[in-house]
């Protein structure tokens, strides 16, 4: 029990039981000089003051301790410290000042004997006022100097002989922070030869001893002057139009690029040792899109003490759900798959990698289409918040299988959806797609279904908060394109493209997964939001990207085949149906497609009609019912002649039957 005292109170490290004797021994000599500063006389301070100094020097030392513990100043090691740290000295500082008066005037600790009787020996103000400017020079500049030694200055640094030459971009924290290790570490054998900012008033300024050469609009002539060896582009929020412009900058000159982690992998990895973290560029990092910047812990705190479902835990949507969820400390996590491999892993990343405690994690084997073993779930967890991420999302796969798809991804989100709302679910938030939107496929229809139903469960449970997130294509997920291309291009070619003018939106799945935990508490009433994607990257582009990303050379080392357009695939994809209008929320890049409501008996009676055709495995009748349901959403023939966007888009599969 008295170590747990000790440690909250005042913990006690290795290193700070040192540094709490040197700040002892310099308060002792800042209170004896402030007498000496203050009485400057051959014969020293009168007798008084000196009697006064000798009995309250020991008081002025423990005193002294006892507020740089309360303070919290030495908890940290003095050759990290930061401009917190500093004002965290002038705070105690002053208060040592004041306790030190205040002691003095209270205990009278010196009296001298007059005709009038004893006079109280009070310390002087000229005394005080030496002795809080001396504490701050001795305490503040013991800490600087250590600080200073750790840093080593890049004057008086020197690269090894065989170091390569290295080109920063990026002059802000993120650079100065991979220049203080590239000089702390000389094993990493890199010389820097300056800084690339585009920040105009930087330009030709020293940063920490070397210098900024120019913006990144001149990235071409400071290349050829400074001769690098490799660009290490070091701003972990840098735009992908940045990392383009570097990328293609090297690439012409021959010149290795590599990058910082961007912040996503630097929180969940953490910060230390960041040059050694560095990596080569991705396609991920070149796609143009401005990264999305949220404080998961402030976004996400309203699910902190919660009891969290997520479905689908082991997709690449779900178990990243899980990994942020995890952070903002649920009471419990349930994480629910109905497949075995995946599910584990998940279990497994969470508990041992994330040091999610057993007690705070549920790992559920379960199938959403069984409603006896949901409710089994619903009941024995009592969640309070639902992530519905469990769908089947292979285009090709589900026009093969149109009766599961719609099974899985419309009549299980129903069930789910509705099983929330009997068990007075706070919150249900559905991980929807743009396909959805005009659907052309089997799996855009079965979502855009399940859109409805979400909608319909918003109108039976009102004191449930419904809501459907909409958005396109994630980064590294199993069914992206991009493994896809990799692969491709590791056999050697050839690189598959469908259209030369296919088009499509890209979001990374941190991303993703943080707007969609911030959509969770927008919902309301079956609302849809739908993520802001930026601009839509052309495929074939993309593919020309990767192949040079990987130091080949696209139709001489690597062939690029057009094979032509799958039934149902579009040209480009949509956000919002045309009866929907985009209307803006509280949240950054989150956009509400507002619509008209349908009337929940109306959407009741399409699913009663779609469940029986779902058991009894008729797959024409059930194409084309579905396709009468989900074209009666859009205008006249939206589905069935092929997208507004795209006339030439063939009808989709389910509405042939």
């Amino acid at each position: 029990m008295r170590r747990r005292f000790s440690t909250a109170v005042f913990p006690l490290h290795r290193h700070t039981i040192a540094q709490l004797l040197v700040d002892g021994g310099l308060a002792a000599l800042a209170y004896f000089l402030a007498f000496r500063l203050r009485f400057d006389q051959a014969a020293g301070p009168p007798p008084r003051y000196e009697r006064l100094f000798e009995t309250t020097l020991p008081w002025v030392v423990v005193l002294a301790l006892l507020v740089f513990l309360l303070m919290r100043t030495e908890q940290r090691q003095w050759r990290y410290a930061t401009q917190g740290d500093y004002l965290g000295v002038l705070q105690a500082v002053a208060l040592l000042t004041i306790a030190v008066a205040g002691l003095i005037a209270l205990t009278h600790p010196v009296t001298v004997k007059s005709a009038g009787g004893d006079i109280n020996v009070l310390i002087p103000t000229g005394v005080l006022a030496f002795f809080f400017l001396l504490m701050l020079l001795f305490v503040g500049g013991v800490r600087f100097v250590a600080r200073t030694i750790r840093e080593r200055p890049i004057r008086g640094f020197r690269a090894d002989k065989g170091a390569r030459r290295v080109l920063i971009v990026g002059a802000g924290d993120g650079g100065r922070l991979t220049l203080r290790e590239i000089v702390r570490n000389p094993t990493l054998a890199l010389n820097p030869v300056g800084f690339v900012d585009d920040d105009p008033l930087k330009a030709g300024l020293r940063v920490d001893g070397v210098k900024v050469l120019g913006g990144t609009d001149q990235l071409g002539r400071i290349l050829d002057e400074a001769e690098p060896d490799e660009i290490l582009i070091a701003i972990p929020s840098a735009p992908g139009t940045l990392r383009g412009r570097v990328v293609r900058a090297g690439r012409d000159r021959g010149i290795v690029v590599r990058t910082l982690p961007t912040v996503f992998e630097l929180l969940q990895s953490g910060s230390g040792h960041v040059v050694r973290q560095v990596r080569e560029v991705q396609v991920e990092d070149i796609l143009g899109r401005e990264p999305v910047r949220m404080e998961l812990d402030r976004v996400g705190s309203y699910l902190s003490k919660e009891i969290v479902l997520v479905t689908g835990a082991g997709g690449s949507i779900g178990a990243e759900l899980c990994r942020q969820i995890a952070r903002v400390a649920p009471r419990k996590l349930v994480i629910l798959d109905h497949a075995e491999d995946n599910l584990f892993e998940i279990q497994r990343e969470l508990e041992e990698d994330r040091h999610v405690h057993p007690s705070a994690l549920s790992a559920v084997l379960a199938d959403c289409k069984s409603e006896e073993r949901m409710r089994e779930v619903f009941e024995q967890y009592r969640p309070t918040f639902v992530f519905h991420a469990a769908a089947y999302k292979h285009v090709g796969l589900m026009e093969g299988n149109p009766v599961e798809a719609v099974r899985n991804n419309s009549v299980a989100t129903r069930l789910v959806a509705e099983l929330a709302g009997e068990s007075s679910v706070k919150n249900f938030v559905l991980v929807s797609t743009d396909k959805a939107v005009m659907p052309a496929t089997v799996m855009g229809a079965s979502k855009a279904l399940a859109e409805y139903a979400v909608e319909e469960m918003g109108a039976r449970f009102p004191q449930t908060n419904y809501a459907s997130v909409r958005f396109g294509n994630v980064l590294g997920s199993s069914g992206s394109v991009v493994p896809i291309f990799r692969r491709q291009i590791a056999r050697g070619g050839p690189v598959t493209v469908t259209d030369e003018r296919m088009t499509r939106y890209f979001m990374t799945i941190p991303e993703a997964v943080q707007l969609i935990i911030r959509s969770g508490s927008l919902g309301d009433g079956g609302e849809i939001f739908v993520l802001e994607m930026g601009e839509p990257v052309s495929i074939i582009q993309l593919a020309r990207d990767m192949i040079e990303l990987s130091g080949l050379e696209p139709d001489r080392d690597i062939a690029i085949e057009v094979t032509g357009r799958r039934p149902g695939e579009k040209l480009h994809e949509e956000l919002f149906n045309p009866h929907e209008r985009p209307q803006p929320t509280p949240a950054e890049r989150i956009i509400h497609a507002s619509r008209p409501a349908r009337d929940k008996v109306e959407i009741a009676d399409w699913f009663a009609q779609i469940e029986e055709l779902t058991r009894s495995g008729d797959a024409a009748a059930l194409a084309a019912k579905v396709a009468e349901f989900t074209a009666d959403t859009e205008p006249a023939g939206a589905l069935i002649e092929g997208s507004q966007s795209d006339p030439a888009t063939p009808a989709p599969k389910i509405i042939r039957g």
